[in-house]
């Protein structure tokens, strides 16, 4: 059977009770999507304990008190998310092969829809600290901030790595279906026994991309129609999470905590197994899932929402910055303590003041979550796969030294910079429309490479 044919069959076998997921719109995914990026901005909005004195910014975590790591085994939503992306590259890359669409273009069009909204945050970011320590600003609250704004960078640098290997993984899900995530969790396994008796958390570094691949592959199976029992996957996935942490090495929380292990940098098998019972937990809600999103008003919600979640992430931090920097740094009003009456009758005006900081932000960049009109890409495999190389490098370095004042951040704008160009193709030829093979064009509805199904491509 020819490649472009294992893309576009649909397996013969599927677990009793499910379905394919459409080839367009799936409003379940939609919602996946959407409640996992809102659910992370909260958190981020929520969780920090923020005090300032003698020019210091002191950082603390509300999670971190008392039995608050249980909420972080619903609020930890990355494996909703990978898992919401896995689905909808699926329908995507299979759509394509059906329009003729070779991987190369598919994977330039997904890449600058990926890492277009990440230039005006650079745009900013990069002279922002300058900008503020020549005005007198402390430097220590600066550089945090600074730091901190590229940090969300991570989850696009490893779900561009899964955007990339989705073709080669695509075909495997064909010929192997579940074993293909069995292994990729069976190597995590290895890394964390490895990582826990060396004592070496750098061991666990190769989990990065075998539990989050792990996830992803479980979108596959989604759209293949073959995530069969969900409470089978909720209960089993709990109890795994549950023994794991009771009975093993892992830490209670899903989410990192100040001067413990993390389950989330690397992510661990317990992430996994939390990650599998939220998978388990959403499918078997799926139904009263859909019905929710279809009612009109919900459903014009998700995709105004749905139009600016990348938006949404990328600056959500940035609208942070700006009420800490009013509220704490100047008016040096300290978080009170988590869980007091206090701190819980301040949350929702705390709130308030991020929504409101959060919408110019809005407003301003959600442009940006689609790429410039570009002609059909063709440069072949070789240069796409060094532009995604390129933008993976610059998002990484981002990551590691966020937009702190020196030479590297610089150098991973540019590379970021250097990736798009050459996903850029000549202009269109006189006759060529939109809608002719191979030409990646935007649609309506699918932007940020693939984290959205609606019009799925």
């Amino acid at each position: 059977m020819p490649p472009t044919d294992l893309l576009t069959t649909t397996p013969a076998r599927r677990t009793a009770r499910t379905a394919p997921a459409p080839a367009g719109r799936d409003p379940f995914i939609d919602v996946l999507r959407v409640f996992g990026m809102v659910l992370v901005v909260l958190q981020h909005w929520s969780i920090p304990l923020l005090s300032f004195a003698d020019g210091r910014i002191s950082t603390g975590n509300a999670l971190a008190t008392g039995n608050a790591w249980m909420i972080t085994w619903i609020s930890q939503v990355m494996p909703l998310v990978f898992f919401a992306g896995g689905a909808a590259n699926a329908i995507s890359r299979r759509n394509a092969a059906r329009r003729g669409d070779a991987t190369p273009a598919w994977l330039a069009a997904r890449l600058r829809r990926l890492a277009w909204p990440v230039v005006p945050l650079a745009a900013v970011w990069l002279p922002l600290p300058h900008l503020l320590l020549a005005l007198g600003v402390p430097e220590q609250p600066v550089l945090t901030a600074s730091r901190l704004a590229g940090q969300l960078l991570w989850f696009l640098a490893i779900y561009l790595v899964a955007v990339a290997a989705t073709t080669p993984m695509l075909r495997l899900n064909m010929v192997y279906g579940w074993r293909v995530p069995a292994a990729l969790a069976a190597g995590a396994v290895a890394v964390d026994v490895l990582r826990f008796t060396s004592g070496l958390d750098v061991a666990g570094l190769p989990n990065i991309a075998l539990v989050w691949l792990a996830v992803h592959q479980l979108g596959f199976l989604y759209a293949d129609g073959r995530l069969g029992r969900p409470w089978v996957l909720a209960l089993g996935g709990y109890g795994l999470g549950a023994a794991l942490v009771a009975f093993g090495p892992y830490p209670l929380s899903m989410i990192g905590m100040p001067g413990a292990v993390s389950n989330m940098a690397p992510p661990t098998v317990a992430l996994l197994a939390v990650g599998v019972g939220q998978i388990g937990l959403a499918l078997a809600l799926r139904r009263w899932i859909v019905s929710f999103a279809e009612w009109p008003g919900v459903s014009r919600a998700l995709g105004w929402a749905g139009d600016r979640m990348m938006t949404l992430y990328l600056w959500h931090m940035s609208a942070l910055f700006v009420i800490v920097s009013v509220v704490v740094v100047g008016l040096g009003i300290s978080t009170p303590e988590p869980g007091t009456p206090a701190w819980l009758s301040g949350w929702p005006h705390w709130l308030l003041m991020l929504a409101l900081a959060m919408w110019p932000l809005l407003r301003g960049f959600a442009r940006f979550e689609t790429p410039p009109a570009s002609g059909p890409y063709t440069g072949g495999t070789v240069r796409v796969l060094v532009a995604a190389a390129l933008v993976g490098l610059g998002l990484l370095t981002l990551t590691v030294t966020g937009f702190v004042p020196g030479i590297a951040p610089l150098a991973g704008a540019g590379a970021i910079a250097a990736g798009l160009a050459l996903t850029r193709s000549s202009r269109s030829p006189r006759g060529t429309s939109p809608g002719s093979p191979g030409m990646p064009v935007s649609r309506p509805g699918e932007r940020a490479g693939g984290l959205r199904v609606s019009s799925a491509r």
